[in-house]
């Protein structure tokens, strides 16, 4: 059965359990799993690419076959799928799960994709088709989040970053947190920042160095600054980073304290956190105590106000902040 992304608010979801989401716009795709599916949920959110899960499929089957009985409500998200995948949905449909969800995460598929075939043709299962966004919409989102966010940016700066979305709000979103990190004592930005803020493609970008800060692996930090020559706005885009992802590790670490179920904890994080980060905030928050990152948060406030103090020098202030631990 064919739905359109924005038919689902006249969809009765509670009829159907296994959706296939396909197409190019893997930002929208994100939009409407978190809008329809995971807002206000409150069982267990498991995230796979299809690799895993097929290796995999007895052992999850036979977990969710229990659960449905007696367990709470889940929600199994498998990404990167493909053909393969198309004999373990007829195996699923066979078992009649209850209380489990399965949403099914492609790029584009073929008209003659098996896959697709099957969930258009079957009255059981849904599947929606994601195409990319015009300049329009993609304009009207960077528009609604200058606003939101009280940032200032000219008609031109609007159309770059729209230009380097290619169609996807996901690449979008990547760009404006950019921006987001950069702005946080700066609301008007300039095009020239923009410029070199969006156009970051270092072998190692700026969430790979901030993850590996926070997880402590020293010689991955090492070998990341030695093979990149950061400039002022790179180090500051870098610690803004660090901090805006120490504050979501805080408020993480605070809760496993409290539940003692780290995995629980990252599953019912909101928003939720994307199945590859999952490992990487799992070490982080198994790594740090709360007191401990309250004074880094601190401490990243204060290396900021040194960078831009130092301009010349930012590259040493980064380098020797990020080791010092």
């Amino acid at each position: 059965m064919i739905k359109k992304s924005y038919e689902l608010h006249k969809v009765n979801l509670t009829k159907y359990d296994i959706y296939l989401l396909y197409g190019k716009n893997e930002g929208l795709q994100n939009e409407i799993i978190d809008k329809y599916f995971i807002n206000n949920f409150e069982g267990q959110i498991s995230k796979y690419e299809e690799n895993e899960f097929i290796k995999n499929f007895n052992i999850i089957l036979s977990e969710l076959l229990n659960e449905s009985l007696f367990g709470e409500s889940k929600i199994l998200i498998i990404s990167r799928i493909s053909e393969k995948i198309v004999s373990f949905v007829n195996k699923i449909l066979e078992r009649k799960l209850h209380k489990v969800k399965i949403i099914l995460k492609s790029g584009i598929l073929e008209k003659k994709s098996k896959l697709r075939n099957l969930f258009e043709k079957n009255e059981y299962l849904v599947t929606i088709p994601f195409y990319e966004d015009d300049a329009d919409r993609l304009s009207s989102i960077v528009i609604e989040f200058l606003n939101t966010n009280k940032i200032k940016l000219s008609r031109e700066t609007i159309n770059l970053l729209v230009d380097r979305a290619r169609g996807d709000r996901k690449n979008l979103k990547n760009e404006l947190d950019k921006i987001l990190n950069y702005s946080f004592t700066k609301k008007k930005i300039t095009h020239d920042i923009v410029l070199k803020l969006t156009n970051l493609a270092e072998d190692h970008g700026v969430n790979e160095l901030a993850d590996n800060y926070l997880k402590k692996d020293h010689k991955r930090l090492s070998k990341i600054l030695n093979e990149n020559n950061y400039s002022n706005e790179d180090c500051i885009l870098i610690i803004r980073t660090i901090l805006n992802k120490s504050k979501k590790l805080l408020s993480i670490v605070k809760q496993y304290n409290k539940l003692k179920n780290i995995d629980k904890v990252i599953s019912n994080t909101r928003p939720p956190i994307f199945w590859k980060e999952k490992e990487n905030v799992k070490k982080q928050a198994l790594t740090w105590k709360i007191e401990d990152l309250n004074k880094k948060i601190y401490e990243l406030n204060d290396v900021e106000l040194l960078l831009k103090i130092n301009s010349d020098n930012s590259l040493n202030i980064l380098s020797n902040f990020i080791m010092s631990d």
